[in-house]
């Protein structure tokens, strides 16, 4: 089961749909009606009979204890006030052994959203650090982002 926050217009969640097949479970999760309003009819348009859209308050997962293996958030966590608060507790969305993964944007990246919107991944790090989060993995291979995987301490 996997969890894309900020869906949007579900690129990623289209993605993973296929990826996790018909008996996975995507949540694709947005607080912006207007998304999760395209994200419903695309989803039925297209047979995305796995995926469960969810229009959620800003600063609410919408995700059930244990629920997910996989939480994603690309280009997301700016969005989100009181993160340290809001990671605590996007922990026990997770079921034993789950993960959050993270990408964004570099501060000097040329692409991207306006630079008042990207998080130096320092601040990322130590802001999962302290909601109880280890790095597991960075990788290195997306030119303007970073790319890290995170679980919880406990």
């Amino acid at each position: 089961a996997v969890a894309d926050l900020g869906a949007g217009t579900g690129y990623f969640t289209r993605r993973f749909s296929k990826a996790v097949g018909p008996e996975g479970k995507v949540y694709a999760i947005d607080a912006e009606p207007a998304m999760a309003d395209y994200l419903k009819k695309e989803a039925k348009q297209k047979k995305l009979r796995n995926v469960t859209v969810r229009l959620v308050k800003p600063g609410e997962s919408g995700l059930e204890d244990h629920s997910v293996d996989l939480v994603f958030l690309c280009t997301v966590l700016h969005h989100i006030d009181n993160r340290i608060v809001y990671l605590r507790k996007l922990a026990d969305s997770l079921k034993p052994g789950g993960r959050i993964v993270l990408i964004d944007f570099k501060p000097n990246s040329p692409y991207g959203p306006p630079p008042e919107h990207r998080l130096p991944e320092t601040e990322v790090k130590e802001e999962f650090r302290l909601a109880g989060y280890r790095l597991v993995k960075e990788h290195d291979f997306l030119p303007y982002q970073y790319f890290l995987e995170f679980v919880p301490e406990k």
